[in-house]
């Protein structure tokens, strides 16, 4: 074994595993450039960070759940006017996410939100934070079975460890008791510790009527929509325009 090879062993055996795999470039670049031994040191350290954040974001991506690949710069804010960039730009900084905010888009099917909703959990992933996307549907579905196992409220502790939970669609499928019940006790939880980004078809004066019950539809809407960023999307739906339009 030569002494490239043996170093390169022994940066593996530190865990630093981007330097280990890649010494013979490092050191190859090192020399081209003449880099001094401090250069040289801080060159292996970035390169070793670099890694690591690549893997990481990797890893968190791999975790969110998204669902598709919609990105906000594809984004057609001329379709959807009633947002606009600059607002969902002011988001961007994720301040709403340090601060344990919400964000709720509410608007008819096909005018944007989910597109919306994945857009900023990608950038959201790619700043470094933990993201989980998940339907209202699927999630229900999740925290009943946690339920039926005795398990919710672990199920719950699971989900608070992300920054941020995506739940998509609530509104469009009926409820029962035990599933409202159970998304009490997640938006409680998460309440001004986690944030959320909800999209739903329902205005805040339909939840009384979509949740059966105006003691639970109020308590969830107080967590929700406090310290929160709303946003009323309209129009028609882009969808159903692509669809007559080809």
């Amino acid at each position: 074994m030569s002494q490239l090879e043996h170093t390169s062993a022994q940066y593996r055996s530190l865990r630093l595993s981007a330097i280990g795999r890649d010494l013979v470039g490092l050191v190859s670049q090192a020399e081209a450039n003449d880099l001094s031994h401090l250069s040289f040191a801080q060159m292996l350290a970035e390169h070793e960070i670099a890694e690591r954040t690549r893997s990481r974001i990797s890893r968190h991506h791999r975790q969110a759940g998204l669902p598709l690949d919609k990105h906000l710069e594809d984004f057609d804010y001329r379709h959807q006017t009633t947002i606009t960039k600059r607002q969902v730009n002011a988001l961007l900084d994720f301040g709403f996410i340090d601060n344990r905010e919400n964000v709720v888009f509410i608007g008819p099917p096909g005018v944007g939100k989910t597109h919306l909703a994945i857009g900023i959990g990608q950038k959201a992933i790619q700043a470094g934070y933990k993201v989980l996307f998940r339907t209202a549907l699927d999630l229900v579905e999740d925290l009943e079975l946690a339920e039926m196992k005795g398990e919710l409220k672990k199920r719950i502790s699971q989900l608070a460890k992300f920054d941020m939970l995506i739940i998509d669609e609530l509104g469009y499928l009926p409820m029962t008791a035990q599933a409202r019940f159970n998304l009490f006790q997640l938006v409680n939880a998460l309440y001004e510790y986690r944030s959320i980004i909800l999209t739903t078809n329902k205005d805040f004066t339909d939840w009384g009527e979509f949740f059966h019950h105006d003691n639970v539809a109020i308590p969830i809407i107080d967590r929700v929509i406090h310290h929160s960023n709303i946003f009323m999307l309209g129009g028609e739906s882009y969808r159903l325009k692509q669809k007559t339009s080809s």
